[in-house]
């Protein structure tokens, strides 16, 4: 079962949330994998110290032109929706930092003249903690392109693990759509202020176009007001984990300390959370 944890803003508690919900799961004797797919800036790794086995070059497919064998028919440049490669009057342009690596180009390409060549653009590395495995994805300094990278990690989940937690970016662009694909269930993470609402209404907007099922759940609950409850009740979303705001919780967090393992009364919290998702899910 994969269950991604997202948040249509950063600094919500998503990652506390994937952690803790990992760490939860470890400790039934479940078998987990967790994936860092924030790729731009991953800290899953800050809360669970792993000791890292391994490091792996990733790569994206940049096209490359043979103007030999290009007969100027434009069908490269038709089927790019990212404008990383155009026609102009006697030559093939090709932008690598507007490519996301689909190889659309070189299919549609009816002599052939289209290739692909490798382009580094970060490092997967996997480790454990615990007992727990851990990846997580390292973009490469100045590399525009994310998406990529999240495939590479996401390749690493062990598929006979019962359950994968993805810790996906923030926002609602192109790394978090690529970071819910193929998720059993997602987790939308908010906080009660006019931000926290605004960019859930966006992530239930994305959510509801991937039909995947989800929930939502409130940190530092105990701050700001009562529109996102009513927003929930309006729109019938379940909220099925509420984190309140806490002195206790936020030193826990400034001390790289995991939450459940700080505070483990919040264990029952974390049960519910697995408890709605056997009810919404079939079995």
């Amino acid at each position: 079962m994969q269950i991604s944890i997202a948040s249509g803003k950063g600094g919500t508690g998503k990652t506390t949330i994937a952690t803790n919900l990992a760490y939860f799961l470890k400790k039934q004797n479940k078998t987990v994998t967790l994936l860092d797919c924030d790729v731009e800036e991953p800290n899953c790794h800050l809360f669970l110290h792993p000791t890292w086995t391994s490091t792996e070059k990733s790569t994206s497919k940049i096209p490359l032109v043979n103007m030999s064998k290009c007969i100027k028919c434009g069908r490269c440049g038709d089927i790019c929706h990212f404008g990383a490669i155009a026609n102009i009057k006697d030559t093939v342009l090709v932008f690598p930092e507007l490519c996301h690596g689909c190889g659309g180009c070189s299919i549609v390409c009816p002599t052939g003249a289209i290739t692909e060549s490798e382009k580094e653009i970060g490092d997967v590395q996997t480790g454990t903690a615990d007992g727990l495995e851990i990846v997580q994805g390292l973009l490469k300094v100045g590399e525009p392109m994310s998406p990529p990278l999240i495939r590479s990690v996401k390749k690493y989940a062990n598929t006979d693990d019962e359950f994968v937690i993805v810790d996906c970016p923030p926002g609602t662009s192109c790394p978090v759509i690529e970071s819910l694909k193929n998720s059993d269930f997602i987790l939308l993470i908010t906080e009660p202020t006019p931000f926290g609402l605004n960019d859930l209404k966006l992530a239930v907007d994305v959510v509801n176009e991937l039909k995947i099922p989800f929930a939502v759940g409130i940190n530092r609950s105990t701050i700001g007001d009562s529109t996102v409850w009513d927003y929930c009740k309006e729109q019938n979303i379940p909220i099925i984990l509420e984190i309140p705001h806490d002195r206790h919780i936020a030193r826990a967090y400034s001390e790289g300390i995991l939450l459940l393992k700080a505070l483990p009364q919040y264990e029952e919290k974390f049960a519910d959370i697995l408890e709605h998702i056997k009810e919404v899910l079939p079995s």
